[in-house]
């Protein structure tokens, strides 16, 4: 048995031996044969198959070994990834044949013509722009898909997002092929609801008129803002942020912006997430420089921001921008204003304090603009208050990059330096994204004052490119047909100057309210400009032939007696202030403008006439909002003239709800004076007066049980005036005819309740109210309706 192990131990190990030294053997052969693989005999000859265009010499440069060295399996993988990468060949091969390397190609074809087929939103030429292939290109796969992921982004822009496209292939003879991308198009994806979380200050319905995409309606087809446009909804939380910083809320973020689609692919659900923040108003503000010889007391007269007001960002960056031109001027070119804030969280004040120190030495090469293929360059760089030469400051380059974003032209605004010819030497490099600047927009709606209204208007923002504002407009009723045409040049004689004209011809048929018709064709020559902080100055200058025709027969004396035509002249100005945070529906903020006009200056009609309205909001917690609203206005003839019946005022329920339109004011009696009998078939017409006032309280607020989004809110109004004192005329023909004109300057007095809705047509508002106050002679309403809307 002992035997038996020893020989079956003996035979193991022998065996094992023999497989170790079988191993060896074996690994010293494959490493021969690797070897002689990777560095066979030397190359001796190199030749080129397959090629039709390309010449065998291009090839070969692009082979990392030559002849005469020793073929190399990793040189030939390296020249295999270095003639695909040409783009030149749809397959290449590398094989040996002795001492004979033979480069087998198979070239890619040339394109003969790139088609599309299906598009009908976007047009040809707006596809070819984008796409890389071309005639006269060489066609490869990867320049195909890369295209046609650039068709899917024009179609992304364009609100389409269940588009398709299949990019076919036609051959043609000699390696050519034309390209043809089969476009589905599909449904247009537009924005289905625009919702807002976190906004406590500010109704959905508010935030919805800050931002510039807007929800489908009914009227959508009108415009393009409905579709839903990534691009466009980052500008809105740009949009968003700085409209909170402008009322007060400095630590807001716009913490996100999400689109999310439908299940069926036909609409996005856009949200916007906010953190407000705390409401601050400005603290305590100075100013410090090291700068020796600066007079800060005149710098101090550039501040326009306020201790105890809301904090408001934009006087911040004006106050800046001021303080830095103002430096300039007293010989610091390169002086640099930063603002330094200290947040009291406890009394929710920001103490600013403007540091104005010696900025480097660094002066401007060039402004080069870049992608404005309409915008004239002009137009662009007058925004800046910097030219090539200026010492470099970049407040005021971010100072000239809100005024572009504000003009309207350009989808995005962005400058960036490079640096120069010289260390001292920098180029701006402003690129701008241009977007559409015309518009044609509808109007319809209804009131109870003139019934069925409408209007359509084309509007151009950018003339030919030069920044001029163009519009052409016609309205109308059943009562009112009027036709205008109105030109501006913004920037007139190259300064913060806007100048411009107006046309007009208008036909409105009194004859319910005064029995009359009247026509008024004219003009104005118009020009503005800012004398202070949220404060415009306007000078005017305006020219009309007025006529009053078809005179009712039963009409009052006076109203006979004005008919004919009149030649007016006049010149006159507007200061109009302006803090309210949202126009289009404030919440907070001042209105105010004071008008003066005179008559006179040549044609047949000579008057003085003022008229001043202020209004205010006032918020009583973040859904509450008080507004109240004051105006009058008083007009008197001059040089012996009394004031035509056309220029004098007429106030109705517009102006105090509760009365119709003309429904109050000086009123011819049509009874004699003395009888008290009625005279003939007197229609009591309105004569209108020389002064009047006017005063509004009212108290807005949200609707319960109905979701803020939906733009709904109730109010609760007061309503005060008068109207008195006919002119000399009406007095005159009245008296001829034996009667008298009802005349008092008692307060009229109404209340009432309203509902007001953003809706998606148009703004509504329905009033309903009672007349408290009233003169026997005046004409009183219960309900007023009315509602307009723009597409």
């Amino acid at each position: 048995m002992v035997r038996s192990w020893l020989a079956r131990g003996l035979f193991a190990a022998l065996l094992a031996a023999g497989v170790f030294v079988l191993s060896i053997g074996m690994s010293a052969s494959l490493g021969e044969l690797s070897a002689y693989a990777q560095s066979g005999p030397a190359v001796g000859v190199i030749r080129v198959e397959g090629n039709k265009r390309v010449e065998p010499e291009t090839v070969r440069t692009y082979l990392t070994f030559n002849v005469g060295d020793p073929y190399d399996l990793a040189k030939v993988d390296e020249s295999l990834k270095a003639l695909f990468a040409t783009g030149l060949f749809q397959d290449v091969r590398i094989r040996r044949e002795g001492n004979t390397v033979v480069i087998l190609v198979v070239e890619n074809p040339i394109v003969s013509r790139v088609a599309f087929e299906g598009n009908k939103e976007v047009e040809d030429d707006a596809l070819t722009a984008e796409v890389q292939l071309k005639p006269r290109t060489v066609y490869t796969r990867a320049r195909v898909q890369a295209d046609v992921q650039r068709i899917f982004d024009v179609y992304r822009r364009q609100g389409l997002y269940a588009a398709q496209v299949d990019p076919k292939i036609i051959k043609l003879e000699n390696n050519r092929i034309d390209v043809v991308f089969e476009i589905n198009e599909g449904p247009t994806t537009k924005v289905r609801a625009i919702n807002f979380i976190g906004n406590s200050a500010f109704s959905d319905s508010q935030l919805r008129y800050v931002i510039s995409t807007t929800q489908t309606t009914l009227l959508s087809f009108l415009k393009s803002t409905n579709i839903y446009d990534p691009d466009r909804l980052n500008l809105d939380r740009e949009l968003l942020r700085q409209f909170y910083l402008k009322n007060g809320y400095a630590d807001v973020r716009v913490i996100s912006a999400t689109a999310d689609l439908d299940r069926d692919g036909r609409g996005f659900f856009i949200t916007f997430t906010i953190d407000e923040g705390v409401k601050y108003r400005f603290g305590d503000i100075d100013v410090e420089t090291t700068l020796p010889s600066l007079d800060v007391r005149t710098l101090r007269r550039s501040i326009v921001t306020r201790t105890g007001r809301v904090y408001n960002v934009q006087r911040v960056e004006n106050t800046a921008e001021a303080l830095t031109i103002t430096s300039s001027q007293q010989g610091y070119a390169f002086a640099q204003v930063k603002p330094r804030f200290d947040r009291d969280e406890v009394n929710r004040r920001i103490n600013i304090t403007y540091v104005i120190e010696e900025g480097p030495h660094v002066y401007i090469e060039r402004i080069n603009i870049v992608g404005n293929f309409r915008t004239h360059d002009d137009v662009i760089r007058r925004e800046f208050s910097l030219a090539e030469g200026d010492a470099f400051n970049r407040l005021l380059v971010e100072a000239a990059r809100r005024r572009l974003r504000s003009l309207g032209f350009f989808k995005s605004v962005d400058i960036e330096t490079e640096p120069g010819s010289a260390p001292d030497r920098v180029v701006l490099i402003v690129t701008v994204l241009e977007q559409p600047t015309g518009e044609l927009s509808f109007g319809a709606g209804y009131s109870t004052s003139e019934g069925v209204i409408g209007d359509i208007s084309i509007t151009e923002r950018n003339l030919m490119g030069k920044g001029q504002y163009v519009r052409l407009g016609f309205s109308g009723s059943l009562e009112r047909a009027q036709v205008d045409f109105s030109f501006t040049e913004p920037h007139f004689l190259d300064r913060n100057l806007a100048a411009g004209f107006d046309l007009f011809h208008k036909e409105v048929d009194f004859t319910n309210v005064a029995s009359y018709r009247e026509r008024d064709t004219g003009g104005n020559l118009r020009m503005g400009f800012p004398i202070a902080f949220n404060t415009q100055l306007g000078l005017r200058y305006r020219f009309e032939r007025e006529e009053i025709y078809d005179v009712a027969s039963n009409a009052s004396l006076a109203v006979k007696q004005a008919e004919g035509v009149s030649n007016v002249s006049s010149v006159g100005f507007t200061v109009a202030y302006d803090t309210r945070n949202l126009p289009q529906s404030p919440s907070s903020g001042i209105f105010s403008s004071f008008s003066e006009d005179f008559a006179g200056v040549g044609g047949d009609v000579n008057y003085f006439r003022s008229v001043v309205d202020t209004r205010g909001y006032y918020p009583l917690t973040p859904k509450i909002t008080l507004v109240g609203r004051a105006q009058g206005g008083f007009i008197q003839g001059w040089g012996g003239e009394e004031v035509r019946l056309t220029d004098l005022f007429f106030k109705g329920g517009e102006t105090i709800r509760g009365f119709e339109r003309a429904g109050i004011g000086p009123r011819d009696a049509c009874q004699d004076g003395i009888t008290g009998k009625r005279i003939r078939d007197c229609s009591r017409d309105p004569l209108g007066g020389e002064a009047f006032w006017a005063a509004t309280a009212e108290a807005r607020f949200p609707l319960p049980f109905i979701p803020d989004n939906l733009g709904m809110q109730g109010a609760v109004f007061v309503d005060a005036g008068s109207l008195w004192m006919p002119s000399g005329l009406a007095e005159s023909a009245v008296a001829e005819e034996g009667s008298f004109i009802n005349d008092g300057s008692n307060v009229r007095l109404s209340t009432g309740i309203s509902l007001i809705w953003q809706s998606p047509l148009g703004p509504l508002r329905a009033d309903l109210a009672q007349a408290l106050l009233k003169a026997s002679y005046d004409r009183t309403e219960i309900f007023r309706f009315g509602a307009s809307t723009a597409f």
